[in-house]
């Protein structure tokens, strides 16, 4: 094995570690023993490779960020072709009717967010998170528009945006009231209720 390959593995080991950490005990309280211990590394190898604790959590966190993203890209892909109802209700079906499979990751998101208050690297982590995701929502609905033969609305760039925060809110619902937080399918039925009363007046 060469010493390039041989670094490579010695970091993916701790970002495995990491990983499992947060998972387990959650962000707040992982340690770097907890790292050293779950990756087999020793300690001194978190600041070689990447400079402390705090760069190590934050490659993490926006790791598990980005698996939120990829989910949703991949439904919208998945259900290219369908009526415009049925792809959106795949890519909202893709994050909230997941939270109890991906208990561990959805914590690991939602813990992601006090920390990038403070780390613009974290920031900028979840904000291309949040963008890859607004770009799949504005193709999924500008291809829908066009198949409907329908005017592509001058409101479009701020739907994938509004439909996000739907999701990170009901995610954040879950964790405390899981009971009352509906499912995708409860999602779209509640916004083809509410659909009728935001039609322009006069």
């Amino acid at each position: 094995m060469s010493p390039q390959t041989a670094r490579r593995n010695n970091r993916q080991k701790l970002l495995d570690g990491a990983l499992e950490s947060v998972r387990d005990k959650g962000y707040a309280h992982t340690t770097a023993r907890d790292v050293a211990t779950a990756s087999g590394a020793n300690l001194a190898s978190i600041g070689y490779h990447f400079g402390g604790m705090d760069a190590l959590l934050e490659e993490v966190l926006g790791q598990c960020f980005d698996t939120w993203a990829a989910r949703v890209e991949a439904s919208v892909v998945g259900s290219t072709g369908e009526a415009p109802r049925v792809q959106l209700e795949s890519a909202l079906s893709a994050v909230i009717d997941s939270f109890e499979q991906l208990r561990p990751l959805v914590i690991a998101c939602v813990e992601a967010f006090p920390p990038a208050i403070r780390s613009a690297v974290l920031r900028e982590r979840l904000a291309d998170g949040y963008a890859r995701g607004r770009d799949a929502g504005n193709q999924m609905l500008t291809r829908a528009f066009s198949e409907q033969g329908m005017e592509v609305p001058a409101a479009l760039a701020a739907l994938p945006s509004v439909i996000i925060a739907l999701c990170d809110g009901l995610m954040l619902q879950w964790l405390v009231d899981p009971a009352s937080t509906p499912s995708a399918a409860e999602t779209m039925d509640a916004l083809a209720a509410l659909a009728p009363l935001l039609a322009p007046t006069g």
